[in-house]
């Protein structure tokens, strides 16, 4: 934890963040990111006794990133200190863990024009948790920023993804660049300033990020091919994916972590092994197009996934949720009804949309046969939806497939309403494994199936017992479900 409350943020200076960019042997190689305004070089990060400088990764919107890359042990507290403050991690990744997980962090309209104390009131419950019990790591589970309205303002973008320039001049392409780049750091800044609670946390828990849709635009993948194609929606992807390196990976291009499966960034899937435990984060962005969820490079470090030595859990981070009710209803609707052709690209965006049933499939039976080959536990932690919520479905004879869904911990929920459809969707059933039904259950101490509250997760380990633990925004903080079994 940090020795004070405050961390060393000031108007001028932003950070430390830190990352986790990978464990081998034993060490932890980690990051940790600031942010300036002027042109000075903070002085090195210390740690253990060694320096490490500060080396700037890029710059926009008045902001300049500089990184600084360290190491310790698993086993070890590591304290360091970075722009005049100590922080110690809470590391001993070898026996209990308290793991956070957080989705949804902003609003598709006007995200920047809230009251910071309103909007950022779950993350500083986390923070206040922290406080009292520290967390290992925080797990982003996607949308750590709403890039929605980087778009508007120029004329190429403005209307995006309604109308789209078919032959735009390279020079209008270069400045439409240069703006949704400096409206991207601009957002991404916009939330480092106005929550301390986040910045907190950052200093003393490191990250780890996986990335959805409104990163980059609403609907990523899902829309339809003209758009993600075109000049312009290929610069937009290009200019969110060098963003989302920068400040939510400590990284770019040419100098991706160990963790990554693929160090081109054409899909930003990554793993990473701690004791007892391996994180999984397919990236469900970079290769989709409205008929495929993944890509060869994506399933290519799912195999890879599947043949690695047994570990006794896996945390499967899906940014859309694994497990879901039947959506198949809703599709049909949507084609008779006009008023909810708008939702398609939000139906195909789920793993349970018709169009992406087969490999939905595919990846469950991958996970099955994970669970059954080696023994291993599988929990899935999604986002999305901004509800919570949670599933199970059996694998094999002796395992379960626990889906735990935390969103938003900004993102204010949708009406009750829309609960009470997808609850009322659940009990239809869903089994696209043979003998594997998929069952959705309610969270502990609530009567419907599916939250309508901004909400946040908490996974325990202790011992060899896994728990998860909801804080929900006006219900408060569930009783613990067990993990175990079914």
């Amino acid at each position: 934890m940090s020795t004070a409350p405050e961390t060393s943020s000031t108007h001028t200076t932003l950070g430390p963040i830190l990352f986790l960019d990978d464990v081998r042997d034993g060490i932890l190689s980690l990051s940790a990111l600031v942010c300036v305004k002027d042109a000075t070089i903070p002085e090195p990060l210390i740690c253990r006794g060694d320096s490490f400088p500060f080396r700037e990764i890029a710059a926009d919107a008045g902001w300049r990133v500089l990184r600084a890359r360290f190491e310790g042990w698993v086993a070890e507290p590591i304290t360091y200190e970075a722009l005049g403050q100590s922080h110690t991690i809470r590391t001993g990744y070898d026996g209990d863990l308290n793991i956070a997980f957080a989705s949804c962090n902003g609003e598709e309209n006007g995200d920047l024009e809230r009251d910071p104390e309103e909007r950022n009131a779950m993350w500083a419950r986390l923070r206040d948790d922290h406080r009292c019990k520290p967390f290992h790591l925080l797990l982003h589970g996607g949308d750590q920023i709403y890039a929605d309205e980087v778009t508007l303002g120029h004329p190429l973008s403005e209307d995006w993804p309604d109308t789209v320039p078919k032959d735009p001049e390279r020079a209008d392409l270069r400045d439409m660049r240069a703006h949704l780049r400096r409206g991207f750091f601009e957002r991404y800044m916009a939330f480092f300033q106005s929550c301390p609670a986040f910045m907190e946390l950052a200093a003393s828990v490191p990250s780890l990020c996986q990335w959805d849709d409104h990163d980059i635009c609403d609907g990523w993948g899902s829309l339809p091919r003209s758009r993600t194609y075109s000049p312009v929606g290929q610069t937009l992807y290009e200019v969110a994916r060098e963003a989302t390196l920068i400040f939510r990976h400590a990284c770019t291009l040419d100098d991706m972590p160990g963790r990554f499966h693929d160090k081109t960034g054409l899909s930003l899937d990554w793993w990473i092994d701690l004791p007892d435990l391996r994180i999984v984060a397919p990236d469900l962005r970079a290769e989709r197009t409205r008929r495929q969820v993944m890509g060869d490079v994506g399933w290519s470090m799912m195999e890879a996934v599947a043949a690695m030595p047994p570990t006794r859990q896996i945390l499967f981070v899906s940014s859309v949720p694994l497990l879901g009710p039947r959506l198949s209803v809703l599709e049909a609707a949507m084609v008779v009804t006009p008023k909810m052709q708008e939702y398609e690209d939000d139906l195909r965006d789920q793993w349970q949309s018709r169009a992406h049933r087969k490999e939905w499939r595919r990846m469950l039976q991958l996970l099955t046969d994970i669970a059954t080959g080696t023994g291993a536990r599988v929990t899935a932690l999604s986002g999305e939806i901004h509800l919570a919520a949670r599933a199970t479905m059996p694998l094999g004879e002796h395992c379960t497939l626990h889906q735990l869904i935390a969103s938003g911990v900004a993102h204010r929920p949708p009406p009750k309403a829309w609960a009470k459809v997808l609850g009322s969707l659940a009990a239809l059933g869903e089994d696209p494994l043979d003998g594997a039904p998929i069952t959705i259950r309610r969270l502990p101490g609530q009567m419907g199936r599916y939250v309508a509250e901004r909400n946040t997760l908490v996974v325990t380990r202790t011992g060899d017992d896994w728990h998860a633990i909801w804080d929900l925004e006006v219900s408060g903080k569930t009783e613990p479900l067990a993990l175990n079994g079914g």
